[in-house]
């Protein structure tokens, strides 16, 4: 391994010449505001981030107002980040520690990890940002700055392995400023180091880096377990009525779990058998090409137009073999959790 006091006075020298300094959630111990910032960040772009993070902060300054509010309306403001799990775990801790810890952040990262949605890395940031903690954070950028200039070439597919480089970069931390060496490694990962043509011209470890001396960057970090993707394929049924449209709450498990959204079936004949004999006039709208983590995901929305004046007692007997629902006014829809696609559907052009 490296001189490890040099990697450490390296990244430290690096980061205050050309480091992030202007990120919304730099500059604060607040533990709220960068735990925040941490769950946001997990498998999402700084740049996509930063307007999600200070809307957030508007609607919720604190980590009591998250705690009250509706799981729906915490969904609502998270439209559009993905990976929705985050939100409800959001959520579910903050009222954790309301509840249980008096609405204040545990210090240690130990306690921190043992929290709703909060991993150890996720846990050693806060613990380093905000208070200062000797503790190493493994997120994908540093798990490839770390992979690249240690040479480290174990599968960070296998537990014992990515043990193994937490044990080595728990080594790495500095005694003094952890907080600026970990925010350093970030930066590295996320300006430099790249997944694809890193910067090693740029980068200060590059006369340490094992993988630059090598010639071959791009084979760290070493991960055998890849996602195969798969393929799916569905309708959505766009059911409107006069200014009012028909939308279900999706399971509390699986995609877009406990979003609204509008009906779906396997199939348009599934739609079509459905609808036959039903009043009012339809069309197929253009399909969706949405991407997941494990599946491409292709939505065919058929927009089913019912008459505005319908005797309420038809319109109950409709509504009664739809999936189970309930009639939304448009705007108010487009003040609840839905799924990013689905928004943009729905959102009048």
């Amino acid at each position: 391994m490296p001189p490890l006091p040099d990697i450490a006075q390296r990244v430290l020298r690096w980061r205050r010449r050309f480091g992030r300094h202007d990120l919304p959630w730099q500059h604060t111990r607040d533990p709220y505001r960068v735990w925040l910032s941490e769950i946001m960040l997990q498998q999402t772009q700084v740049a996509t981030v930063r307007d999600y993070y200070m809307r957030f902060l508007q609607r919720f300054p604190d980590l009591r107002a998250l705690a009250d509010a509706p799981l729906d309306e915490v969904l609502a403001l998270w439209s559009g980040l993905g990976y929705y799990s985050r939100a409800r775990n959001l959520h579910r801790c903050a009222q954790v520690v309301q509840h249980e810890h008096g609405g204040v952040f545990p210090a240690s990262s130990q306690a921190l990890a043992r929290l709703p949605g909060i991993g150890r890395s996720t846990a050693a940031a806060i613990a380093a940002f905000c208070h200062g903690e000797r503790v190493a954070i493994l997120d994908g950028n540093v798990k490839r700055v770390l992979s690249r200039v240690l040479g480290f070439d174990g599968d960070l597919g296998l537990a014992a392995q990515e043990r193994e480089l937490w044990r080595m970069a728990q080594a790495l931390v500095p005694e003094h400023d952890a907080a600026g060496y970990t925010q350093g490694l970030m930066d590295l990962g996320a300006t430099l180091c790249t997944a694809r043509q890193p910067d090693c011209a740029r980068c200060p470890l590059a006369t340490l880096c094992v993988a630059h001396r090598q010639g071959r960057p791009e084979a760290y970090p070493v991960k055998s377990k890849r996602l195969r993707r798969g393929t799916r394929a569905h309708a959505l049924l766009w059911l409107a009525q006069a200014d009012r449209l028909w939308l279900v709450q999706r399971p509390p498990q699986g995609v877009w779990a406990a979003l609204w959204s509008l009906p779906e079936f396997d199939s348009p004949e599934d739609v079509g058998r459905l609808l036959d004999g039903w009043p009012g006039r339809g069309e197929a709208l253009p399909a969706i090409a949405h991407a997941l983590t494990h599946f491409d995901w292709s939505l065919q929305p058929l927009r089913w137009q019912l008459p505005a004046r319908l005797p309420a007692r038809r319109l109950d007997a409709l509504s009664a073999v739809l999936p189970p629902g309930r009639w939304v006014a448009l705007p108010q829809a487009l003040q609840m959790g839905l799924p990013a696609p689905v928004r943009k559907l729905l959102t009048p052009r």
